[in-house]
């Protein structure tokens, strides 16, 4: 029986030197397949990061205005913009005169470095425009603190007349630098926009061509506005950051696709 037992524990012993180390290879593998999956985790992390920065935020996707609110109001005007097939419509009025409808509307978040997208259609002689780095001061309209895209019929309202060098019509930075090229589609057709904003330095692009280049804050930006309407304006363009807005000036205008990208 004593070497019978004596051969049974030779077998285990053989079994276990033969065995043992592909056991303890795979014990210590473990780890390494818990480590990539930590990396995959890492990975879904950082990219949920990029929602703050450097990912598309829907602005506008053609059904809700929850991304919206009236300038100095906490809620979305109840009455001057509605939802109309997919675009964000303000109602015009007739008298061409801005805010006593539904009044400007901006977003409810701030932003600073940004590049901005969105497609408009006026109506005929219309206006309107879209504003950014705009600030809420009460008693005074947004646009005395935020530059302007113009929005505009060029062929049909006054003010493409106006200004200096065509300085505001559609696509200019308003009342300061005129479109070039003037590329804006007649009212009832859609134009697509966007807004380019990055460290001081801001570009609009148009119908996917460039029109307005320019640089805050330097000596050529300041002569800019002393030589505007806005040059006693002291809290024009002084802030870096702050909100998207789009103008209620009386007149119909629609907005579709809308949506911005922190940079």
């Amino acid at each position: 029986m004593k070497h019978v037992n004596l051969n049974i524990a030779i077998r285990r012993m053989a079994f276990f030197l033969l065995f043992g180390s592909t056991i303890m290879q795979g014990c210590k593998q473990k780890p390494k397949d818990e480590s990539n999956q930590m990396t995959e985790d890492d990975t879904a992390m950082e990219a949920a990061d990029t929602s703050e920065e450097g990912a598309w935020i829907v602005l506008f996707d053609g059904t809700s205005t929850d991304q919206w609110r009236g300038y100095l109001k906490d809620s979305f005007p109840e009455a001057g913009w509605v939802i109309e097939d997919g675009a964000l419509r303000c109602v015009g009025r007739g008298e061409g005169e801005e805010s006593h409808g539904g009044g400007d509307i901006i977003t409810r978040e701030k932003f600073g470095d940004f590049e901005l997208e969105m497609e408009w259609k006026i109506s005929k002689g219309g206006n309107s425009g879209i504003l950014f780095m705009g600030q809420e001061i009460e008693g005074e309209p947004i646009w005395h603190t935020a530059p302007e895209m113009q929005i505009l019929d060029n062929a049909n309202h006054p003010d493409a007349k106006m200004g200096i060098n065509g300085n505001r019509k559609a696509g200019s930075l308003y009342d300061l630098i005129p479109a070039d090229p003037q590329n804006a589609n007649p009212f009832g057709e859609w134009n697509k926009v966007r807004i380019l904003k990055d460290d001081g330095n801001v570009t609009f692009f148009m119908n996917d061509e460039q029109v307005v280049q320019f640089e805050l804050w330097t000596d050529e930006w300041n002569k800019l506005v002393a030589n505007s309407k806005f040059a006693d304006m002291e809290q024009f363009a002084k802030e870096s950051e702050g909100y998207i807005g789009l103008q209620d000036h009386g007149n119909d205008v629609w907005f579709r696709n809308i949506r911005i990208k922190r940079l």
